[in-house]
């Protein structure tokens, strides 16, 4: 029987863009995946949006559309960017799904008729002003574990602890940002104690060593009931035979899995049941650390309880950092992957994350400086150099024809055949980094050997003997673009073109290549420098810096939560004067910015840089306007100049046209440059 294998990642959340926090997950997985596909198996990535729960209610909210509009919207973008990084899916759908609501209600029922359900009233927090009770994302606050401020109601950032909302410190409405009271309700609950046994066994064999061994305290410490439902409004699948009740989502989240592979069978005539019920399939689950609890001891729970086969293997990858640091916005670090792309080749990421990921769920560290000179010294001097020193050498002087391997030509392929185990091995325990490392030392080899023979200087003499050498090095190219195609596909394509064979298989590493033909060459790798990595970052934070300065709230959204209390003292801090505009003009390279010239009056001119350019396609029109103007504000450094102050603006009801309007707060019309406004 065909070895077959269901693959997933974690569902990325349906209210924000892909990140190249995301894409370690995603790349991972898409590299695995493609190394079983290479090997014949029947392998299968399945993936889907998720897309329920409060923060995509609340994104909703803020933006004036039904929640069912802005899944649809960010589903389209996650599905671009994921396929111009080579991210192939065999299905990504989405938990918003008829498959997936029957599926949450199949497996409920399976947790009802099991006995393994609860019903009974627990103390939450509500919103008297929004009045709604505030799950999960909907209250934010202290973390009561480790201190942490601003975290969410369920779990932590920080420390990764799991948490009832009523546990925070300095608890306050995500929506509103006023104080929540506490109030009863009625909830359901999951007895995860009646699994325990199941799962302590479970947990030998299928995990990675460190997560079996912190997944294996939890169970020491005792299994807590887990709430599955929570009450409306909320933006999920109503539990059946209940009012005003939701499925939380970390519910039917999971089942999204199986929801995609359901949809899938039934474009290919199969059925979901074939891979979830019959025990042959493989079933591996790829996630990041922060996820652990919920795919190691709820999910396998569901999934017994509902009568379908646990995963074979729930493998976990570390964070991503950049430079020693979790990403940041304000310096740039937090890379979309729309923003990566317009800067920056794919294979670049795909090739330094292959080389930074081992099977153990550590952190991986982005440096700068570091990937640079790996896709410099690695892919572009080892790897690309192997093809091109030798393909267009054959093209160009060998009228593009190679004949033969000579002894020495034999020997030098059975090198390269002869780590098919070794790099097989690695792939299959998903050790990406030392699959990369052996791929390395083996282009090391070839570069050598091509050094050494020198045909070009070899083909003045002997050109059949050049045309041996010149082979050799084919056939072991070859054998090395197999083990590279994974991680690779779009360079290995270019190299299967070129020497005009079919796409390459596992099995083509028995090959004899005895003769080939070499097409025109196609370059395969170009090199970096650091000021293309600059201008990503850069672009990043001046991302990070328009969203910021336009992030003026209409009066049809809801509202933030408050700041941290202030004194009066604290607000005489801030000096706001009259400014008159002198200068106005459009910044290249900003789309949201205006660079306005503001005289103070005896206290001088100012340059200033506002985020006001889409609520003035005019921008000349602001000239002669008394503003308001923060005048004490810290200057601060921008890619476009010095900012050395603060335009106050107000937000205006949508327009008759459509479209939240940004209005600068205007002075008094008698009022002179440089007053004092109090």
């Amino acid at each position: 029987m065909t070895r077959r294998i269901l693959v997933t990642s974690a569902l990325p959340y349906a209210n924000g863009s892909i990140h190249i926090g995301h894409l370690v997950e995603y790349l991972q997985t898409d590299i695995w995946v493609r190394y079983l596909k290479l090997r014949g198996y029947d392998a299968r990535y399945f993936c889907a949006d998720d897309t329920h729960g409060t923060p995509v209610m609340i994104r909703a909210m803020k933006e004036g559309i039904e929640p069912e509009a802005l899944i649809e919207r960010m589903h389209a973008e996650h599905v671009r960017d994921f396929a111009d990084f080579g991210i192939e899916f065999d299905n990504y759908y989405s938990t918003h799904s008829p498959e997936n609501e029957r599926w949450a209600g199949l497996f409920y029922e399976r947790l009802k008729q099991g006995g393994h359900l609860d019903r009974r009233s627990v103390e939450q927090t509500y919103c008297e002003h929004d009045r709604i009770f505030l799950p999960d994302r909907l209250v934010r606050g202290i973390c009561p574990r480790c201190g942490a401020a601003d975290q969410y109601g369920d779990s932590c950032e920080q420390c990764n602890a799991t948490y009832e909302p009523t546990e925070l410190v300095d608890p306050r409405c995500s929506i509103c940002g006023q104080t929540p009271v506490r109030k009863t309700t009625e909830h359901i609950f999951v007895k995860l104690a009646h699994f325990e046994d199941m799962l302590r066994e479970w947990t030998r064999g299928h995990l990675q060593p460190e997560v079996a061994n912190y997944v294996g305290r939890w169970i020491e410490e005792g299994l807590r009931d887990w709430d599955i439902s929570r009450d409306g409004p909320y933006f999920g699948f109503p539990i059946p035979g209940e009012e005003n009740k939701y499925f939380y989502v970390w519910l039917d989240a999971p089942i999204g899995y199986i929801a995609s592979s359901d949809n899938w069978c039934q474009q290919h005539g199969c059925s979901a049941d074939e891979l979830w019920k019959d025990g042959q399939t493989e079933i591996v689950h790829i996630i990041g650390k922060d996820i652990v609890y919920f795919h190691t001891l709820f999910w396998p729970a569901m999934l017994h309880a509902a009568g379908l086969s646990l995963p074979t293997a729930v493998h976990v990858h570390g964070f991503l950092r950049v430079e020693g640091e979790k990403m940041s916005k304000s310096r740039g670090t937090f890379i979309s992957a729309r923003t990566y792309l317009a800067h920056l080749d794919p294979q670049c990421l795909r090739y330094y994350y292959a080389a930074k990921l081992s099977d153990r769920p550590e952190d991986i560290d982005l440096v700068f400086e570091d990937f640079i000179n790996r896709v410099n010294a690695e892919l572009v001097n080892k790897l690309a150099n192997l093809y091109s020193r030798n393909l267009k050498f054959v093209h160009k002087q060998l009228g593009g024809r190679l004949e033969g391997l000579d002894e020495q030509g034999r020997a030098l392929v059975a090198e390269a055949r002869a780590a098919a185990g070794e790099i097989a091995a690695a792939y299959e325990r998903r050790d990406l980094a030392a699959v990369v490392l052996r791929i390395s030392q083996l282009a090391e080899r070839g570069n050598l050997f091509m050094q050494t023979a020198e045909p070009w200087k070899v083909a003045r003499e002997d050109e059949q003997r050049a045309r041996a050498i010149c082979a050799a090095a084919a056939g072991f190219g070859l054998i090395l673009a197999i083990y590279l195609k994974p991680i690779l596909p779009g360079m290995v394509a270019r190299i299967e073109r070129m020497m005009k064979v079919e796409p390459l298989s596992w099995q083509d590493i028995e090959r004899e290549w005895e003769a080939a033909e070499i097409g025109e060459f196609e370059r395969l790798a170009e090199r970096l420098d650091r000021g293309q990595v600059d201008a990503l970052v850069e672009a990043s934070r001046e991302e990070f810096e328009q969203q910021a300065g336009a992030a003026v709230e209409t009066e049809t959204e809801p509202a933030v939560p408050l700041a941290p209390e202030c004194t009066i003292e604290d607000f005489a801090r801030v000096d706001m004067r009259v400014a008159e505009v002198l200068e106005v003009s459009e910044v290249e390279g900003a789309s949201k910015l205006l660079r306005l010239k503001l005289s103070l009056g005896p206290l001088g001119e100012r340059q200033v840089f506002a985020g006001i350019r889409e609520a003035y396609p005019e921008p000349q029109k602001l000239l002669g306007r008394k503003v308001v103007c923060v005048a004490n504000l810290k200057p601060r450094k921008m890619r476009f100049g010095l900012s050395e102050g603060m335009v106050c603006a107000s937000s205006a009801p949508e327009s008759a046209k459509g479209g939240p309007r940004i209005r600068v707060l205007a002075a008094d019309a008698d009022a002179r440059p440089g007053d004092r406004i109090s």
